[in-house]
């Protein structure tokens, strides 16, 4: 069972070796909320039960034990969290599973209210203990409790997510290439969950890569909290670059993507090196969360709107046809409107292609909890909506400069009941966040993980319709 944002995808996993025999432990089920960094961490505890002798199935109820991966983030989040934990307690109370093992982001940000308020959870592990999954779920099924907690401080270098049980579709996966974060963010908590940036190897991110890569990953998309501070920790310097550069060379990759930037540390080499990948997409996603000084500021964001601007404009006049990905939260404490109309000039004026806006999530353990002039969930969302309402304009007006173009698509899946219809991704499209192209009207033999080059014919609101023109490979 996979669960990412309010979705929940039942997974049939296709074991090539399943346990047997001596080597079979026993059957689980898996809960993954949150970020792309947990489904990385949620695949290598898999990767470790599966490696260990445990069978993963779809049912929690014919499981022995349920794995929840939590998100902690905000309070959305958690409390979808909590209500996956409570549905798995119910599953033990009725006696349809026998254990449930609490694990992330939510167990490391409140461990003691957890078990608290919830003291049927039989094992909780932080976000650091997660190499220990299976000796739990051994203890677990052995009866031994007598170990219930598994927290482990940050390491100071990144854990390793080899040999992980991959949960998204076979043709893409997420790479994570360092842990936790040195940004100070008054509204955030990730680096009280997290911890300090722990940059990984690039020997290691490269061995993962091509891993995947011999898996069938088509597409790999970087993710961390902070790409471009990659390896100041362990090598002195900004190593993303040259990270990039040798990555682009391993075998049987075809895109690879690339998510959360901050606007720090990107320099003329980066953005070249990218422009002139064969594999790296002209797709960047750099989360701004404002674009007005005196909010960036109380938001500690270290980055003035004129670095922004700044950054932006070289990003697209050295990478051709970039598609830019950003995010902004409205309604952060002491907002005023004019802050916030500065907020809309710089997003008309910047035309980003795609974008996230959230409201500003009340965190009681966070600096902007303290400050004053919070504001109203309604004044809130007013921004929030008044935001989208530009940006859907930008979005249109940017599909309609794509018909007629012709694209290479990624294919995802089948429409449900639409034979000879598709889902895919242009290049300007991450899973789950962003648009889809809706690929029909042809006879080519699609299959999941398909690039295929498709002419865009229209649009519908935020998504491309299009249709094969050559074979796919």
């Amino acid at each position: 069972m996979y669960l990412t944002g309010n979705k929940r995808i039942t997974l049939s996993i296709d074991y090539k070796t399943p346990p047997q025999g001596n080597d079979f432990k026993g059957r689980y089920s898996f809960i993954s909320l949150g970020c792309p960094k947990n489904t990385v961490d949620s695949e290598r505890m898999m990767g470790l039960l599966k490696l260990d002798g445990y069978e993963l199935i779809a049912d929690p109820e014919q499981s022995d034990f349920v794995v929840v991966n939590t998100c902690g983030f905000i309070e959305q989040a958690r409390e979808e969290s909590f209500g996956a934990i409570d549905e798995m307690l119910e599953l033990k109370k009725a006696g349809k599973t026998k254990g449930v093992i609490v694990t992330g982001c939510l167990a490391e940000r409140q461990k003691e209210q957890l078990l608290e308020e919830r003291p049927d959870i039989d094992s909780l592990i932080g976000v650091f203990g997660r190499e220990e999954i299976t000796k739990i779920a051994d203890r677990l099924l052995g009866d031994q409790a007598e170990q219930r907690n598994v927290f482990q401080p940050a390491p100071i270098r990144a854990l390793p997510d080899q040999d992980r049980l991959q949960i998204t579709p076979k043709h893409f996966a997420y790479l994570k290439i360092s842990e936790g974060c040195d940004r100070l963010c008054t509204f955030c908590a990730i680096p009280k969950m997290r911890g300090k940036h722990a940059t990984k190897p690039i020997e290691e991110v490269l061995a993962e890569a091509q891993q995947l890569a011999d898996q069938g990953v088509r597409e790999l998309i970087i993710v961390a909290q902070d790409t471009t501070y990659y390896g100041i920790d362990l090598y002195g310097e900004p190593r993303l670059a040259e990270l990039l550069t040798k990555l682009n060379e391993v075998k049987g990759l075809e895109w690879i993507r690339l998510m959360y930037f901050y606007p720090m540390y990107i320099d003329d080499n980066l953005l070249e090196v990218i422009a002139r990948s064969e594999k790296i997409l002209p797709y960047i996603d750099m989360p701004l969360q404002h674009a007005e000084n005196v909010m960036l500021k109380r938001m500690s964001r270290r980055v003035t709107a004129e670095l922004a601007e700044k950054q932006i404009r070289r990003m697209r006049e050295l990478i051709p046809n970039l598609v830019l990905r950003t995010t902004f939260i409205t309604g952060f404490p002491g907002e005023t409107e004019a802050q916030f109309q500065e907020l809309i000039d710089f997003t008309k004026r910047h035309h980003f292609e795609r974008m996230g806006v959230f409201t500003y999530s009340h965190e009681p353990d966070t600096p902007a909890a303290r400050m004053d002039g919070h504001l109203s969930d309604e004044i809130k969302e007013d921004r929030r909506s008044r935001l989208m309402a530009v940006q859907q304009q930008i979005m249109f007006d940017y599909n309609e400069s794509c018909v007629g173009k012709t694209m290479e698509v990624i294919i995802d899946q089948p429409v449900p009941d639409q034979p000879g219809a598709w889902m895919g991704r242009s290049f300007g499209d991450a899973p789950d966040v962003d648009a889809v192209v809706f690929v029909t009207q042809t006879e080519a033999e699609l299959f999941p993980g398909a690039l295929v080059p498709c002419e865009i014919v229209t649009f519908q609101d935020y998504d491309l319709i299009a249709v094969a023109v050559g074979d796919p490979r």
